[in-house]
């Protein structure tokens, strides 16, 4: 068979797994730091805790435990797995890609492995990335996509506008053939670089080199501009929904969830109630494990489905948003996949990371 006689097919979600590193960072030890109450925290964003990776975890660490558990929820060999999809805004090193690293951590010898960079929206761009090869390739059977932050690695702890928000964690999903009528469909992304300055790391690539002044002055922090921020993401998430359902001759009541990044929980809840989402469609994770970024969206996805608010042929909508700046959205249309979540016992935080998977 050659390309050209490979005919497309619908490409969906096998399997999820996620992961959270096993330092809980609650409310009253970040408000220490950032000058401000765990009340006003909780109040300000909705955040009670958020998961932080230890000094010797980086992004692949999570990112790789993420991975094995989507390959096992699929009921796959890491050895079926051809394409390996990292996103993130924390990698490893600036090069080599941190899907490299994840790839040798979990020894999935035969997957072409590659970073997307698209901050937030990030697992939203390498789901489209897979999507794409797994229809053109005829040759290739599965690909692990997975999103990953250690933002803790990037913060000032005195900053209250990041400090009280950022966290890490990973999640990732197995995408595959599935039977006609599920899987993917319409992606549509966005970007507009010239808001490329509201969120961003100032400093440790070619433009700020790394120096005595840029870490004396604190600029390898996440820097944000929190109302700029705030008012993209009230007039964005609004304009990609209706893109989406308008595109595709949908109502609001024909989505069965909305999966979306989760900036903060109380800005999403005041969005997604002025645009008429019924509360128990969107499930808001955020508040236990913070922004973590490009795993925020697949981490949503992943909740979902364990809670069994999704069932085969429930028809999704995610909605993305993210630094760059960048969004996207795309239908989905659930294959009744499992999902593996891997967390930290409570009481045993403090020992190891001592974790129970939920499927």
């Amino acid at each position: 068979m050659t390309l050209n006689d490979h005919p497309a097919r619908p490409i969906g979600v096998l399997g999820m797994g996620t992961f959270l590193p096993s330092r809980r960072r609650p409310n009253d030890e970040v408000a220490s730091g950032a000058g401000v109450t765990a009340d006003w925290i909780t109040q300000r964003t909705g955040v009670r805790n958020r998961h932080i990776a230890a000094p010797h975890e980086a992004a692949s660490d999570l990112a790789a435990c993420a991975v094995r558990a989507a390959v096992a929820a699929a009921g796959l060999d890491i050895e079926q797995i051809d394409l390996l999809v990292l996103a993130t805004s924390t990698p490893d090193e600036l090069g080599p890609s941190t899907a490299c690293r994840v790839q040798a951590l979990t020894k999935a010898r035969n997957a072409v492995a590659l970073d997307v960079s698209a901050a937030c929206s990030g697992w939203l761009f390498a789901a489209r990335v897979a999507h794409d090869w797994l229809r053109s390739d005829p040759y290739a059977r599965y690909a692990a996509v997975v999103g990953v932050e250690a933002y803790s690695k990037f913060l000032d702890p005195a900053d209250r506008g990041t400090a009280v928000l950022f966290a890490d964690g990973a999640a990732a999903s197995v995408l595959g053939p599935v039977p006609p009528g599920q899987g993917f469909c319409d992606f549509h992304l966005g970007s507009d670089g010239t808001l490329a300055d509201r969120v961003l790391i100032p400093a440790g690539g070619s433009r700020r080199p790394a120096s005595s002044t840029t870490l004396r002055t604190g600029a390898h922090t996440i820097h944000m501009d929190g109302r700029a921020v705030r008012d993209f993401i009230t007039a964005m998430f609004p304009l990609v929904v209706r893109d989406s359902l308008a595109r595709n001759r949908l109502r609001l009541q024909d989505i069965d969830a909305f999966i979306t990044h989760q900036p903060n929980p109380k800005l999403l809840r005041a969005v997604a109630t002025d645009l008429g989402i019924p509360v128990d469609r969107l499930p808001i994770v955020a508040q236990e494990v913070g922004n973590i970024g490009a795993a925020s969206t697949p981490y949503a996805l992943a909740t979902a489905a364990a809670n069994g608010l999704l069932t085969p042929r429930s028809r999704i909508l995610t909605a993305t948003f993210g630094a760059g700046m960048t969004w996207g959205s795309a239908l989905l249309t659930w294959s009744g996949a499992p999902t593996i979540r891997i967390a930290p016992q409570r009481a045993a935080a403090s020992e190891g990371t001592l974790h129970h998977a939920h499927r």
